[in-house]
């Protein structure tokens, strides 16, 4: 675009203009040759490596005694004996002595030496370097007045570079846009060219990174701050393509979840490594190991295998930081915690790895760890967004809403896309049950984070809580089009299902649940609901039998009772017309949860049949063969259970007179659990004429078996036909971030 040769093109760095480099001998990035090929490519070939320099041009009418310039088209190695022994021009020697003092951060020395420099040249390289000067002392405005106040410097790709980075720290983003242009200008297009890679074969001719892939990098920060995420994605991989050196756009693309998994490990393979020669191996496996760790493990093993084991980087703290993603991919949350720590050990503000950190920690309940780190950060970070993150996530972890929320906030005033923030600051309203409000907060981290699954995993039991139950399905399959292999994202899919009365595809997603789950190296007691959900799927699915096999798995793994489980089991024995076992299940449900509406009514109405009942004996084929597990009264315990029986007539009839008149219609207001928190969610029920798709009870009437007592059909049908619960006490789901 350029064809001055005073200023660089769009394929080199800033090397090429650098006075460190071209003050230097010739040689200095040259490769040594190949005895068996002499005239063997050198690594960094020209311009960068010229002896003449580049800064120096002679503007006409000038008395300089500079050297003339050298056709870099025509360059000759054997000119280094002549030129080495040339010595360096006044501005030259200026030059230097501007750029060692930038170095220095020796800010008043460079601008008084550039400024005087580029009076005697009037060369747009100097300008650059002088725009630098201004642009590390944070005169943004300045430098950008600099840069732009010339046509000749206008032209210079170097001066535009650096002029449009200053408007985007001035956040002019328009102005910045209109500089660089909405579309790179060096690209060429080729319709019969189906590989991007192939538009951008351009050798690097200095070893820096292309001022090209510099513009496409700013043009995808001006699109990203315009919340147009969609272009700002390709610009980025733009930049990658231009040259696979921009890791800050690399970055951007990854951290910041742009792709979905399948897209970054086909991305990667289109990249073009073999400019970078020697180091083509070592940094395609660094790239490697930052992609997605939902697939292709087995290729992440492999990079960090050989990064470990042939380059020695196994401590290094980027590979580390793979290592943690990956674990807490996993769950795995008590390694992922000790390889964080590592990390900070060996650098302690590490920003990189805070996410990590601060999310295992909330897992884990390391309040103190959080309140430490939190306060550390605030004291030396006060205007770092990911101080006021991990300030926010210690409140949430003490369960004050208020406070962890107005903390998310501000971090999302210092940077507006800071995705996990706005993560944290849903989370908020949602363990307040302000779905609107965590909506619209997930919906934003949707946006910035499209190639992950969360967002919409989140949005999708938002909107399960609102009974929007077409909606969440619709939000939940999205973010299984992501990732297929999370186990509370399949659960979530899996009660949508269950409300949906569609048990089959219920009980698949709870088994594929399950099956994922035991690759995951975290706690089973993590996903104990899986196994309370998959039983109650059994349950509606009028198979007993399975049902309170998940219910008792569920007690052995948690080791505790639980009133809901309790209560569940309660109402199959009761469906067997198994009174009594019934009765002493709720008793030890009323125990755990006195003011449990479920247990209390299912318990009357087990008392009640019981009374009228008493000289029921129940039928042997009640005791099935294929199930000898289940535990039913024997007439050798018969006396014994009728004696224990009479010994409990008062306090039966104490609750009995208690609840005389209470609303039964409260005991439908039952709960389902969800993974990780282990905490319980509570639903609605509907009777069977309810079309409307609102959530589904745990604790609901089925039809009776035909060998069962018709008294039995009686009770199941009325607590089949229980009054709705009112929409007032319908409980809020908690839900927080895995």
């Amino acid at each position: 675009m350029v064809s001055n040769q005073k200023t660089p093109s769009q394929h080199n760095s800033t090397l090429f203009i650098s006075p460190d480099i071209n003050s230097r001998r010739q040689d200095l990035f040259i490769t040594p040759p190949n005895p068996a090929a002499a005239n063997s490519n050198t690594l960094f070939d020209s311009p960068a490596s010229r002896r003449s320099s580049l800064f120096g041009h002679h503007q006409e009418g000038s008395t300089s005694n500079e050297p003339p310039h050298h056709n870099i088209n025509n360059y000759n190695p054997n000119q280094n004996r002549i030129l080495e022994s040339e010595p360096l021009t006044a501005a030259e020697k200026l030059r230097l002595w501007r750029h060692d003092a930038l170095n220095q951060h020796h800010y008043k020395t460079a601008e008084f030496i550039g400024n005087k420099v580029l009076a005697l040249t009037d060369d747009p390289n100097d300008a650059f370097w002088l725009g630098q000067v201004y642009f590390n002392s944070g005169n943004y405005l300045r430098a950008k007045s600099l840069l732009t106040s010339k046509p000749e410097f206008e032209k210079s790709v170097s001066c535009r570079y650096l002029a449009a980075y200053c408007l985007i720290k001035l956040e002019l983003w328009d102005d910045a846009l209109d500089l660089v242009g909405e579309t790179n200008p060096f690209r060429k297009d080729d319709n019969n060219n189906n590989n991007l890679s192939n538009q951008y074969e351009i050798k690097n001719s200095d070893g820096g990174v292309k001022l090209e892939a510099s513009l496409c990098y700013l043009r995808g920060l001006i699109y990203s701050n315009q919340s147009n995420f969609e272009k700002a994605k390709e610009c980025y991989k733009e930049a990658v393509l231009v040259d696979v050196k921009c890791f800050e756009a690399f970055e951007e693309l990854i951290d910041n979840n742009l792709m979905t998994p399948s897209e970054e490990w086909d991305f990667i393979n289109i990249l073009n490594f073999r400019d970078l020669e020697d180091n083509d191996e070592l940094i395609k496996l660094l790239y490697t190991t930052k992609l997605s760790k939902y697939l292709n493990i087995a290729k992440f093993d492999e990079a960090e295998q050989i990064l470990r084991e042939e380059y020695d980087l196994g401590n290094n703290s980027d590979i580390l930081l793979s290592r943690a993603d990956y674990l807490f991919v996993q769950c795995n949350f008590d390694e992922c915690l000790s390889i964080c720590e590592k990390i900070l050990f060996q650098d302690e503000y590490n920003f990189s790895v805070m996410p990590n950190y601060l999310s295992t920690l909330h897992e884990l309940g390391g309040r103190n760890k959080l309140f430490l780190k939190a306060h550390q950060l605030a004291e030396n970070h006060p205007t770092n967004p990911m101080t006021w993150l991990a300030i926010g996530t210690y409140y949430l972890s003490i369960n004050k809403i208020i406070e962890a929320r107005k903390f998310f906030s501000k971090a999302t005033l210092i940077d507006s896309n800071f995705g996990h923030a706005w993560v944290g600051f849903a989370h908020t309203f949602a363990a307040e049950g302000e779905h609107e409000q965590a909506i619209s907060a997930y919906a934003f981290a949707a946006r910035l984070f499209p190639g992950t699954h969360l967002p919409n995993l989140f949005l999708g039991m938002q909107h399960l809580q609102m009974n929007n139950l077409n909606l969440s399905e619709e939000y939940l399959l999205a973010s299984y089009q992501i990732c297929n292999t999370d186990p509370l994202l399949l659960n979530e899919l899996g009660v949508i299902n269950f409300h949906k009365s569609n048990f089959i595809k219920a009980e698949l997603f709870f088994q594929e649940a399950l099956g994922a789950a035991k690759y995951l190296n975290s706690d089973s007691k993590t996903w104990i609901s899986i196994h309370a959900n998959l039983g109650h799927v059994y349950r509606r699915g009028n198979q007993p039998y399975k049902a309170l096999e998940c219910f008792n798995q569920v007690i052995r793994i948690s080791n505790k009772n639980d009133s809901n489980i309790l209560s569940a089991m309660g109402l199959i024995y009761l469906k067997l017309g198994n009174a009594f076992k019934a009765i002493d299940i709720l008793h030890d449900a009323l125990a755990i949860t006195p003011s449990d509406a479920v247990a209390s009514d299912l318990l009357k109405r087990a008392l009640e049949y019981n009374v009228t009942n008493s000289d029921y004996i129940l039928s042997d084929n009640l005791i099935t063969s294929h199930n000898p597990t289940l535990q039913y009264l024997s007439r050798t315990k018969w006396n014994k259970a009728k004696q224990d029986k009479e010994n409990r007539i008062r306090h039966q009839e104490e609750i009995r007179e208690r609840l005389k008149g209470g609303d039964n219609g409260n005991i439908y207001n039952t709960k389902l659990m969800t993974p990780l928190t282990q905490k319980t969610n509570h639903f609605l029920d509907k009777t069977d004429h309810d079309t409307s798709g609102h959530e589904g009870n745990i604790i609901e009437g089925d039809e009776a078996e035909e060998d069962v007592d018709d008294e039995i059909d009686i009770v199941a049908e009325g607590l089949r036909r229980g009054e709705d619960s009112s929409d007032e006490e319908e409980a809020v789901m908690e839900i927080e971030s895995d």
